[in-house]
Parts: C-alpha cells; structure tokens; sequence
C-alpha cells in the first residue's frame, strides 16, 4: 500500500522550554489537497519546515513520499516543491531568470514563461526581485515551487497580501495540481480559501491536532438563523420557546445565531419570540455554519 503523502506521528518540538509542537499527529493523503490551519503560534510553520526538513524534531516521527526529510533529503527534494513566505531569493535578479533558474535543477520543468503569463508575471519578467510588489513576489514564490512537477507541495500562506485577483489565479494553479494528482499541503488564515481549496483541514492549537476532516464534515448539515437586534436579549428565555437541542448565542454583541433544525417551526417561534418581546430584528438570515465558526469555536476568540 503507498504511503501518505505525509504522515506525523507524535510530533514535538521545542524552543527551549517553550513547547511548539505537543504531540501533533496529521496525515496528507496523496493527490488531494491538506489545509492546515490554526493561530498564530499554534505550531503550523514549525510542523511545515519539520516536513520539508529545514528543522529537526526533538521527537516522534515523519514521513514525506515515504521517505525520511532530513536523512533521505538529497532523494527526495527532487520531488517536492517549496513556497516560502519570503526570502531566498537574490534581490537583483530578474523574475524571468530566477524561473529559469529554477527550472534547471529539474529534468522535466514546465515551461517557466508559460508560467509566468499564467500567473500574470509576464510583463514583470525582467524586473529585478526586489522591485516586484510584495504580491508579485509571492506569486514568483509559487511559480518557483511548481515549475519542476514536483509530487507534493508544501504551500505556507501561499495568497499573503495578494489582491482577489491574484488569490483567483493562484486558487486556479492549486485546483490544476490536484487534477494532475500532486499533493498539496498549505497553511493559511483564509478560512474560505480553505473551505474552497481543501479536501482535508487539520485544525492546531497549542501544537496539537484539535479537529480534522473535510470542510463539509467539519461544518455539518445543520443551518444557523442568524440576526442583529439590541444587545443583551434574554437567551434563556428565547431557549424555552425553541425546539429541544436548539442553541442560542449572541457573538458578538448585538449579533445572535441560533443553531438546531432550522425549518420553519423554529423560525417562526423566533420570530413570534421577538415581536412579543418588542424586538426588532436586522439582517434576518438563515445560513450553513462556516469553517471560521468552526475555528474560532475550537480555539477561541482571543488575540494571540
């Protein structure tokens, strides 16, 4: 049976006596796109450079293609692409040569013009680096990572600071990877970028795994009726009118979701609820839950 893409078992990592990685164990399966997500400082990029073996573990296991990253590194590279979030790229050469470059450590590139008028850098191809907009540089980072048809790429914040434009184009070049049956892990903050792109979320906090699965299977069937009134509504009471198993919360003030079988029964006891209350309602809506509330459910609201 082939292996993973990538598989983590017991992941640690320390910073000294800060514990990055805790026990984190994920897989990627071949072909399909892996999204992981999680706050900042909840171990993606150091578990990200683990793989792609630019960091060493202090303990448990990893396997990328099957193979191990830092002791089988000159075997496997050849089949892995890389996108940075910024750096390693000299300042005074051009977009077009740094491609070409590239393109020369493989025995098989795409054609690295072609490329670049895919992710619409043809007309920047004799800019030097450093003069390329900070979008620009990140959609060279991406073209650098693919141009030698690699197995699997390791995309980290792959639409940082790009316009929606740019985010479309690179989104695009993500789905014709997995078409053509590369691998695809990312980490981002986009939770619809996510949600879009992604067969598989690995959500992490605090360096381990707290929920995985499809986007469709982390968000549910069930619906939410969503609406702005005045903050501070009696919840409990508004609960002893819904059906049983309906929940009601108000996130942020002022705003209030509530969550069970929402068909008409319920929203017709919330609506009657309200007029009798003297409540007037905004943006009365009913919706699927998101990938985000599900985030945000799973590692909270504070800063971090």
């Amino acid at each position: 049976m082939e292996a993973p893409a990538v598989a983590v078992t017991d992941l640690v990592k320390r910073y000294g006596r800060t514990v990055a990685i805790n026990g984190l164990t994920l897989t990627a399966d071949r072909g399909a796109v892996t999204a992981i997500l999680g706050p900042n400082g909840a171990g993606k990029t150091s578990t990200i450079e683990i793989c792609e073996g630019f960091r060493k573990a202090d303990g448990g296991e990893v396997s990328v293609l099957g193979l191990d990253p830092v002791r089988q590194a000159a075997e496997l590279k050849p089949r892995v692409g890389v996108m940075l979030q910024s750096g390693g790229v000299p300042p005074a050469i051009r977009a077009g040569e740094w491609l070409r470059l590239v393109s020369r450590f493989h025995a098989s590139p795409l054609d690295p013009g072609a490329l670049l008028e895919r992710l619409g850098l043809a007309d920047h191809a004799r800019t030097p680096y450093r003069r390329l907009s900070g979008g620009q540089q990140q959609r060279l980072s991406l073209a650098a990572a693919v141009v030698g048809r690699p197995e699997l790429v390791f995309l980290d914040e792959p639409t940082a600071g790009l316009d929606p434009q740019a985010r479309h184009a690179c989104w695009d070049v993500v789905g014709e990877l997995r078409a053509r049956g590369v691998s695809v892990v990312l980490t981002t903050h986009h939770m619809d970028e996510a949600e879009k792109l992604a067969d598989k979320v690995v959500i992490i906090d605090r360096g381990t795994v707290v929920a995985q699965g499809s986007p469709q299977g982390l968000t549910g069937a069930e619906r939410q009726l969503r609406f702005r009134a005045r903050p501070g509504l009696d919840l409990d009471e508004l609960l002893t009118a819904l059906p049983t198993g309906s929940t009601a919360k108000e996130s942020p003030s002022g705003h209030y979701v509530i969550e069970g079988h929402v068909g008409p029964e319920l929203l017709g006891t919330v609506t009657a609820w309200c007029a009798a209350e003297g409540v007037t309602t905004d943006d009365l809506s009913v919706e699927r839950r998101t990938l985000e509330d599900v985030f945000l459910e799973l590692t909270g609201r504070e800063l971090r």
